[in-house]
Formats: structure tokens, C-alpha cells, sequence
């Protein structure tokens, strides 16, 4: 039998071609929507109307009740939420509820586990893409934020907003339970944790359980040994972060938390809620024997030692 050839349906714009007119026309609907402005593509005109939004700035979806303008739709039904309180994004496997999609997907990889953001330089994995981005400047060290108050710099703005809270000790992050106000956001949302009495996060040796992840993490180097952070100055090594940062002050002199009071100056902040009890004359731990209070937890555990020599 003589040898049937095959049609062939050509592309126009980048002369491929196909067998089947169907798969032409389908091939032709890829990407053939292109801004005139940046030269990006899409699939679909609605898509790349959307995207014209991000040169003009336009934004012309409000919300009906606060007045504030969006310049996508699905941008503007997801701040509605925000008034109604609806939270439609359920996790099946901790029932807790999201108003966002993507804030749902997030909070997955901490059961998952999963880091699908993996830095090229080092090869640390991240959940979330902006942890990334955060931590790539820790290897181009670049620090163009700047404290106005002692010139220190840092690579993002929220640490450097964090950092400024040491000099003017303000604490906007408050505990709608017991009233206790915090500087960090992130530590507000573990103390919470207190009242609500749940330790999710228990070690896989000992069994001893932890409000958060943090803490955990920092417990199983007891266990291990492990120290990652190393002074630069003295090679000193430590298992907990804010144990370095402390220990870096008693190099550079640095005395960040300053007591309102009468002006003296601490290297860490715990230091001075113990000085500030001296002008407060508070003395929360109390023996529970004789019921005498102490300014301090060490004075407490010293004064107990009498009543073990008694016995």
C-alpha cells in the first residue's frame, strides 16, 4: 500500500508544527496575549489585563466598607474577610481555619514538613519564599537599613524596626488575655500559647513539650551538643542564637536596654527587668515554705537551700 502523509498544521509565529489542526490552535492560545509594556505573555486576555494593573497602578476594586482599593478582584474578596471574620480555608489535619488559600498552604509545610524554596548558594530549604529572600542576604551581606540611633545596619526593614524598639522601648504587640505588651509580634503569638495551655511541639527523646517550634529546636541541642553560632571575635561557641547576640556585647561594650528610671544601661534585657525591680520593689518569686519573696529567681533558690539544711 502506498505510504499516507501525514498533514501538517505549521505555526505562522515560530514555524513548528503539528498533526492535528486542534493542537495548532491550542498552541497558538499559549501565551499569545502580550503586554505592550514589558513584553510579558499570557494565556488569557483577562489575565493580561490584570497584569496591565501593575504598570498603571490602577486599582479599581473598593471595598464597600472601609473604602480601601485593590487592583485585582480576588485581592479585594479576601480583604472582605477581613471584616466578616470568614475563614472558609480549613487544614485537615489540625482543623485550624485560614481566610486565605495561600496562608493555608503555608501553614501545611509545617506538618508536611516540605521547604520547596532551597537557597543555590548554601542549600538551606525554606517554606516560604520570603524567608528565602531574607536569608540570601546573609551571603551578599548587604545592610542598607540603617538605626538612626547608633548606626548599627541591617539587610530588612523589620529587623531594623525591631531593633529600634531597644532604643525607644516601645512594645505595640499586646496580649488581649492578660494585658502584657511585647515589642516582637512573634513573641506575643508564643505567649498566648501560655494561656491556651497547648505544647504541640514535644522531643522525640525525652518527651518534654514546648509552646513553640523554637524552643524545641533549641532543647534537642541539649541532647545532641550541637552549638551552630560562633563568635567571629573569640570562636566561642553557643546552641541558642540570642545567646551569641548577648555574648557579642561583651566584646563591643553595646548596652541597648536602658532603664527609664535612673539611666543605667544593660547588655541584655532580662538584666534589666531584674534592675527595674529595684526601683519597683517587685519581688515575684516567692517561697512557697515560709512565703518570703525574693527580686530574683537565684535569691529564691539560695534562700531555699536553708530549709534543706533544716531538714
Amino acid at each position: 500500500m502506498p505510504k499516507v502523509l501525514e498533514k501538517s498544521y505549521n505555526c505562522d509565529m515560530c514555524k513548528r508544527s503539528f498533526c492535528k489542526a486542534v493542537t495548532l490552535t491550542t498552541h497558538k492560545c499559549i501565551n499569545s496575549h502580550h503586554c505592550d509594556v514589558c513584553g510579558k505573555s499570557f494565556t488569557r486576555a483577562d489575565s493580561l489585563n490584570s497584569h496591565r494593573f501593575t504598570h498603571t497602578r490602577e486599582k479599581p476594586h473598593s471595598c464597600g466598607i472601609c473604602g480601601k482599593s485593590f487592583s485585582h478582584k480576588h485581592h479585594l474578596v479576601r480583604h472582605n474577610y477581613v471584616h466578616t471574620g470568614e475563614k472558609p480555608y480549613h487544614c485537615n489535619i489540625c482543623g485550624n481555619s485560614f481566610s486565605d488559600g495561600s496562608t493555608l498552604t503555608k501553614h501545611k509545610r509545617i506538618h508536611t514538613g516540605e521547604k520547596p524554596y532551597r537557597c543555590e548558594n548554601c542549600g538551606i530549604s525554606f517554606s516560604q519564599i520570603i524567608h528565602l529572600t531574607r536569608h540570601i542576604k546573609s551571603h551578599t551581606g548587604e545592610k542598607p537599613y540603617q538605626c538612626d540611633f547608633c548606626d548599627k545596619s541591617f539587610s530588612q526593614t523589620y529587623i531594623l524596626a525591631k531593633h529600634i524598639r531597644t532604643h525607644t522601648g516601645e512594645k505595640p504587640y499586646h496580649c488581649d488575655i492578660c494585658g502584657k505588651s511585647f515589642s516582637d509580634k512573634c513573641v506575643l503569638r508564643n505567649h498566648k500559647q501560655i494561656h491556651v495551655g497547648e505544647k504541640p511541639y514535644r522531643c522525640d527523646i525525652c518527651g518534654k513539650s514546648f509552646f513553640v517550634s523554637s524552643c524545641l529546636t533549641n532543647h534537642l541541642r541539649s541532647h545532641t551538643g550541637e552549638k551552630p553560632y560562633r563568635c567571629d571575635i573569640c570562636g566561642k561557641s553557643f546552641s541558642v542564637k540570642g545567646n551569641l547576640t548577648s555574648h557579642i556585647r561583651v566584646h563591643t561594650g553595646e548596652k541597648p536596654f536602658h532603664c527609664d528610671i535612673c539611666d543605667k544601661s544593660c547588655s541584655v534585657e532580662s538584666n534589666l527587668k531584674q534592675h527595674k525591680r529595684i526601683h519597683t520593689g517587685e519581688k515575684p518569686y516567692r517561697c512557697d515554705i515560709c512565703g518570703k519573696s525574693f527580686s530574683q529567681i537565684i535569691h529564691l533558690t539560695r534562700h531555699k537551700c536553708i530549709h534543706m539544711r533544716k531538714n
